[in-house]
């Protein structure tokens, strides 16, 4: 005795196959509707254009396509409204908008998926939401660094410690540190750019892993959804999930970026450094002691940067064992992407504004640069170009620097006539070379912290731009 045809109220578009129902247990293990449903915009426009495609190419008649793009258009005000009703039982953002639109439509919805398949569906609507990603990523990165220019145009000259291994090393300006921060970050721009590109390609087309025997143009399909091209191969298109994992891996990277920012803003906002300010809208305070201000925000990017490490590592994972083609595995690369999306983007955002709202304390700086002999290399530049060779030059001042330290002063105190003890090339020109300014103003080659070059790098920094 043959099984009974499924009936019209079925509810899996594979139900023909089953003699039984899913079990609720497997129906919640299996379902992606709570957490995809987030790329139904990019699932309805990917739709639309193969919609488009399908007409222009004879598959579909001209009156299926105006009812698609009708039901469409209903479908995008019902959830854009908050009315629409997703279902766990329809598993995915596909169905369920598959599903509504055959109510709607009726069989111009079922004709939709024609020459496609959830495979590479899902590959189009999830590169569809990274490249929308990485374009939002890409312009917060902008906008923070134009305030971070900002605020290095008018540091430019604001003299501050440079440190080595967290110790006193040369005397550089707060603007010439906020560039490094730029640079960085103009990296990660690059990466996040190159990602793009490799990420823009069309997989639709490639149907289930081998390609469709009806006629599509997939070149036209790519052009109206902004692709660069097609993925070449149908068997790759489907199955890797390899620009997921780079976008991820570039984001590891600018969080570790973000993040050592951030452990810089938590050591200069400590009274024992007292460098900077911040605004206290990105500040709390604490439960018990009313004389806190705890910088919340750099301590909470520090954190999430781990978070982000770690989806970088589920990714990897999740794909390292899987042959060819599609396999379910891939359901579980979308709450790490999802995740690493929202952790990177909301700490952008609020890193634009926050960068705003940090003010220098210039005279703690310039109390740091009595301490540690910050100007001690210039000394020994200085009897470099005197004639001594330069490791006879770090000895004297070696030794120059300890009686400094015995005596409970800086190199600038030593009086003349003992910094000539340890080198009779020492002349009364000494005292310009180990000031602040004068240090500073000799580092004027192109990288270089001297004020004038911090102007001229912002300049080419914004060009950049």
């Amino acid at each position: 005795m043959t099984s009974p045809l499924p009936s019209e109220s079925s509810q899996y578009t594979w139900a023909g196959r089953f003699s039984e129902p899913m079990s609720d247990l497997v129906k919640r293990y299996t379902a992606s509707v709570e957490f995809d449903k987030r790329m139904w915009p990019q699932d309805i426009r990917a739709s639309l254009a193969h919609a488009r495609m399908l007409a222009r190419q004879g598959i579909i008649p001209a009156q299926d396509l105006a009812d698609i793009e009708r039901g469409m258009a209903q479908i995008v005000t019902e959830i854009e409204t908050g009315q629409f009703a997703w279902s766990l039982d329809l598993e995915d953002v596909h169905l369920n908008i598959e599903k509504r639109l055959t109510s709607l439509v009726g069989d111009a919805g079922k004709r939709l998926h024609t020459g496609r398949s959830r495979n590479d569906q899902v590959a189009t609507d999830i590169r569809l939401y990274l490249r929308d990603a990485i374009d939002g990523i890409l312009d917060l990165l902008g906008q923070f660094q134009n305030n971070l220019l900002d605020l290095a145009e008018r540091e430019a000259a604001t003299p501050m410690p440079g440190f080595t291994h967290l110790q006193v090393a040369q005397p550089i300006t707060f603007g010439h540190h906020l560039l490094a921060w730029f640079e960085m970050t103009h990296r990660d721009a690059e990466r996040f750019a190159d990602v793009r590109r490799r990420t823009n390609r069309l997989p639709l087309g490639a149907a289930a892993l081998a390609g469709t025997t009806y006629p599509i143009d997939r070149e036209f399909v790519a052009a109206e959804l902004g692709f660069d091209g097609v993925c070449e191969n149908s068997l790759d298109a489907v199955s890797d999930r390899d620009f997921a994992i780079e976008f991820c891996a570039a984001s590891a990277l600018l969080m570790m970026h973000f993040s050592r920012m951030s452990e810089e803003l938590v050591l200069w906002m400590n009274p024992r450094f007292g460098f900077v300010s911040i605004a206290d809208r990105f500040c709390t305070g604490s439960s018990i002691m009313p004389q806190k201000k705890n910088p919340d925000v750099p301590e909470l990017a520090r954190g999430k940067t781990g978070r982000v490490y770690g989806h970088l590592t589920a990714l990897l994972t999740l794909m390292k064992g899987q042959p060819l083609a599609y396999n379910k595995d891939n359901q579980e690369d979308k709450e790490p992407l999802f995740d690493a999306v929202d952790t990177v983007t909301d700490t952008l955002r609020i890193y634009a504004d926050m960068i705003c709202g940090i003010s220098a304390r210039a005279d703690n700086m310039r109390d740091a640069l009595r301490q540690g002999f910050a100007t001690a290399t210039d000394l020994a530049d200085y009897l470099t170009r005197k004639g001594l060779p330069f490791r006879d030059a770090h000895e004297a001042v070696g030794l120059a620097v300890r009686r400094a330290e015995e005596l409970g002063v800086d190199l600038p105190q030593l009086p003349l006539a003992e910094l000539q003890t340890f080198s009779p090339l020492v002349g009364d020109d000494i005292f310009s070379v180990l000031t602040v300014e004068g240090s500073l103003a000799s580092r004027k080659h192109i990288g270089g912290t001297a004020p004038e070059q911090v102007r001229a790098a912002i300049a080419r920094a914004r060009s950049r731009r």
